[in-house]
């Protein structure tokens, strides 16, 4: 069963697995609740997505700070697993850089493989914006971009438009200056060059020279595209994990992104009870079976560091590490670096591309494990509830013309399915088709075992189906003695009735409390029909 409640509106990759829970998918999207919605809403799909759908038991996500970094994650990730249902994405090629050369007076270009000597800046998705970077640099530093420097300059120089070099009339500082500029700009400074071209684009709009100034803007957004510079990819030669944490109600979250060769290729997350340390018991935990990369990425409150000397310098801001009990950030920092083989680094970035990293982490902890909490709380919310209703329990009937009643249950856990729950029944002392008596006996014996076993009721109860249905539910609660809220939800028109009530409550059946109870009942239903289908086979065999 997806869960489509729970998936964020951002931007990034989701992965389709089946029942095996192998990967047989990987998409990447703009909006992915809305994308990964539309599989399971449209009706004229093709026939391969058809069979992917009918195939899907599960979806994950990687959530990113933009589409750019989803494009660039999804060609990560296809090239890893190789999923069944990607057959068009298996040859896919690596995205292009740009690159200034290591030459005396280096020359700036494109190039798509990462082999020869000098800078890389990227990799770029799109070729358009790509290309009008590339323009707006050699443009304003007027670099050279021919491949070998001709003995007399070409028309570039002519139009202003390049320093040539080749005609030995400017010095090697004065060169170096303006690559240095360049890249400044490539490496994300773009800000001033930004400015001037903005100043640059309203004298133009004044003089109504409109067609140089909307060029000037297209530079400008160009320019303010290298700001979205995606974070899953940048071109460094050792691997690193970056690793984040919330605390929250006494457990501990935990989200792991392993980043190789500089290139996000998968994420892991992790909950355990609060304690005192978890950070370094974690870290010897998980390295004890994963393989330790070159750097660890950790956030500010890192709380297995007891001196500076062992966090990196090169982006790191100076602080106070709080000492803990005894040398245990020597002797796990001895650990990583046995298990590695060499010295392993820890950072704990203030600014820059591992900074937004440990972000991304952190949103995807909000996602992977409280999405489903805000919805509890909302259905509470609107239910007006004292509590949020952390345990649900919700009956559906299910019947083929009065043959083979029979009955689900399942049960939702803080916004999840708990399969573990789930119950089956099938129907004893009804005859033919009665929806509502079969409602009545379903939910005294499930209740009344509850009650005899001693064990926990639910904080709320959902029934399928409309007013007649709730009523003999409440009838037999009300002779237990039980006293949990319970309401129905009409199919039809997704209305939402409560015991004393005639009309519906005012929740949209679009709403976050609607489609969480919608989802729990569609649920029911599967399952009901299910056990349902299973025992007319049966009896067919029979």
């Amino acid at each position: 069963m997806i869960d489509l409640s729970v998936i964020p509106t951002s931007s990034g990759c989701y992965i389709y697995r089946d029942k095996e829970d192998e990967i047989i998918y990987i998409g990447k999207a703009k909006n992915l609740k809305k994308r990964v919605s539309s599989y399971f809403q449209k009706r004229d799909l093709d026939p391969k997505t058809r069979l992917l759908v009918k195939n899907i038991d599960s979806v994950d996500f990687i959530v990113t700070a933009n589409e750019v970094e989803a494009l660039i994650l999804e060609n990560t990730l296809i090239k890893k697993h190789n999923p069944k249902y990607n057959i068009d994405l298996k040859d896919s090629k690596s995205y292009a850089f740009i690159h200034i050369s290591g030459d005396d007076f280096p020359r700036i270009g494109i190039l798509r493989r990462a082999t020869a000597q000098g800078k890389l800046y990227g990799p770029f998705v799109s070729a358009k914006e790509r290309d009008e970077i590339l323009d707006v640099v050699k443009r304003t530093f007027k670099l050279r971009s021919c491949r070998n420097m001709p003995k007399r300059p070409c028309l570039r120089y002519h139009i202003g438009n390049c320093m040539a070099p080749c005609t030995g009339n400017i010095p090697k500082e004065e060169y170096k200056k303006a690559i240095d500029k360049a890249d400044s700009v490539l490496r994300g400074n773009s800000a001033e060059l930004a400015e001037k071209l903005r100043a640059e684009m309203e004298m133009f709009a004044k003089k109504q020279e409109f067609e140089i100034a909307k060029d000037l803007r297209d530079q400008i957004y160009a320019l303010e595209y290298l700001n979205n510079r995606q974070h899953v990819a940048r071109q460094i030669n050792h691997d690193e994990d970056v690793i984040n944490y919330l605390v929250r109600d006494g457990k501990i979250y935990i989200m792991v992104f392993n980043v190789v060769k500089g290139t996000l290729v998968g994420k892991e997350e992790f909950s355990f009870p609060y304690h005192q340390n978890f950070l370094e018991e974690f870290l010897v935990r998980y390295y004890s079976g994963h393989e330790t990369p070159s750097e660890i990425i950790l956030p500010d409150a890192s709380e297995i560091l007891e001196e500076e000397i062992y966090t990196s310098t090169e982006d790191a801001a100076p602080k106070h590490i709080p000492e803990t009990d005894g040398d245990i950030s020597q002797s796990l920092i001895d650990f990583l670096s046995q298990r590695h083989g060499k010295t392993v680094k820890i950072t704990i970035p203030k600014r820059g591309d591992k900074k937004d990293l440990l972000a991304l982490a952190e949103k995807n902890i909000e996602i992977a494990f409280f999405s489903a909490t805000s919805k509890v709380e909302e259905l509470g919310k609107r239910l007006m509830l004292p509590e949020p209703p952390r345990v649900i329990e919700c009956f559906d009937i299910s019947h083929l013309s009065g043959t083979h009643t029979v009955a689900s249950m399942v049960q939702f856990r803080d916004g999840k399915a708990d399969k573990s729950n789930y119950r089956r029944f099938k129907i004893k002392t009804v005859e033919g088709i009665d929806d509502f008596a079969s409602i009545a006996e379903v939910v005294s014996r499930r209740y009344t075992r509850l009650l005899e076993e001693e064990k926990p009721l639910p904080d709320l109860i959902l029934i399928d189906g409309g007013k007649g249905q709730l009523s003999y539910a409440v009838a037999v609660l009300k002779k237990l003695g039980i006293k949990t809220p319970v309401i129905s939800l009409a199919e039809r028109e997704e209305e939402i009735f409560v015991p004393g009530l005639s009309d519906p409550l005012p929740i949209k059946k679009n709403e976050k409390a609607s489609l969480y109870l919608q989802e729990i009942r569609d649920e029911a239903h599967r399952f009901a029909i299910t056990f349902n289908r299973q025992l007319r086979e049966k009896a067919l065999k029979d």
